[in-house]
Parts: C-alpha cells; structure tokens; sequence
C-alpha cells in the first residue's frame, strides 16, 4: 500500500489541474494483478475492483466479460487521480486505465471515459470524398502539407481548415481530433492529422484550426505520433 500511496502522490503532483487545463505527458504505464472482486459494466469499458498485494484498487479496460474472483493483469496502465467516468456519472480517486491481459486489442485507453484517440474503436465519419477548401491567412497549410512537412514545421504555428472524421472528448484535459481536407492519401497516412484542443466541438464539423506543430510525441502507453498540432484553437 506504501508504494501505492507514493506512486499518487508523485501522480497528483504531475497531473495537478488536470481537469481544468491540458495534463503534462503521464507517468509511464504500469501493470496491475490481483483477484478481481466487483465488476461494473459501463458504455465501452468495463471497470473492475481489485484485490492487490498493495491493496484494494480499482482499473478500467475496454468492456470485455470478466467473473468475480477472476486472476487478471492489467497492462500497460496509467495511473489517474480523481478520474470522472461519464458513462457511470462517478468519480475515482484512483484508477488504473489500461488493457486486459490476453484480451481483444481493438481499443485502447489514452486516460479518459473513451478510447485511444488513434485507436480503430471509436469509427471515424465516412468522407472519403472530402473536399474543403484551404484555409485563408498566414502559415495557412493543408493536411497533407503539415503531415509531410513536419520536421521543417516543428513548434511552429499554423493554420488548417478540414472535417472533423474522429473526435473523443475529456482526455488528459484535451479534445482529441482527426482532421482531414481532401489531401494526402490514405495509403501513406498523409490525408489526416491529429488535433488536441481544449474547444468543444462535434463529429463531422468543419473547423478552422490554429494551433503548433509538434513532432516525434509519446504520450505514453504506446501511444506516440509522428506528427500532430496541439493546444489548437478551433473556429467555424
């Protein structure tokens, strides 16, 4: 339980506001085992409390059926202080988020009430066929171009317009957003890139994004991009 009680500590510390602003990078993923002594089924994740060597903890894992006095690991988990679940309208002190060892890995945590905002399980719109015009103004790019020419816009700020195609809302304090305009292909990944903002917006608008470029970004877990544009500000 001491090193439970050590590793929340260093965890508030870092994650501090959370709630209130855009989190730091998280802690680097753990795994937790123990006998699994409740299980709450809720939207797609399911949520376990467990019996542990350190104590009683809680975790949550994409929804997967799971007994009562089961044995079960929990991979690649990141610890969160004072976690609201909106499918359950509750709130956990502490929580282990992560994947069930041996289970289905179509969806993965990223350290909200959804999945990884990179992940195939939250299905994006179907646009194949977008087509929205370039943005107007200074560093005004398409997608393709800021895919492309990453490395030579790194922590430089820019300005896209595109088809909000995937959205997941509330993780790590940001909104998570794949943006495309009808550049790029698919068949290189150049035709999509990922948003972090702390504007709400909805699946399928059309938004004009101002945010910087950042590159070769690990935010733990396993969950690292190439290339993506953060604290954006978002416009109609």
């Amino acid at each position: 339980m001491k090193l439970l009680l050590a590793i929340c500590t260093i965890v508030a510390a870092t994650l501090a506001g959370a709630a209130d602003k855009p989190a730091a990078v998280p802690p680097a993923p753990v795994s937790v085992k123990g006998e699994v002594l409740e299980v709450v089924d809720a939207a797609s994740f399911t949520y376990l409390r467990l019996k542990t060597a350190d104590g009683e903890v809680w975790a949550s894992v994409p929804r997967t059926p799971v007994k009562k006095g089961a044995q079960v690991t929990i991979e690649n988990a990141m610890i969160m202080q004072d976690f609201k679940s909106k499918s359950l309208n509750r709130t956990f002190p502490v929580i282990y988020l992560g994947n069930l060892a041996g289970a289905a890995r179509g969806a993965q945590h990223a350290g909200g009430d959804m999945a990884n905002p990179h992940s195939g399980s939250v299905k994006p719109v179907d646009a194949p066929d977008v087509r929205i015009p370039k943005a107007k103004g200074a560093n005004a790019l398409t997608v393709a171009e800021i895919v492309t020419k990453g490395a030579a816009l790194k922590d430089k700020p820019v300005l896209v317009r595109g088809k909000i195609v995937k959205y997941n809302e509330g993780i790590m304090g940001k909104n998570w957003i794949h943006l495309r305009d009808g550049s790029g292909s698919a068949a290189d990944n150049t035709n999509d890139v990922l948003v972090t903002t702390v504007n709400p917006t909805k699946l399928g608008d059309v938004v004009t994004v101002k945010g910087v470029v950042h590159t070769d970004k690990d935010f733990g877990a396993g969950y690292s991009y190439k290339v993506l544009i953060e604290d954006a500000t978002l416009q109609q």
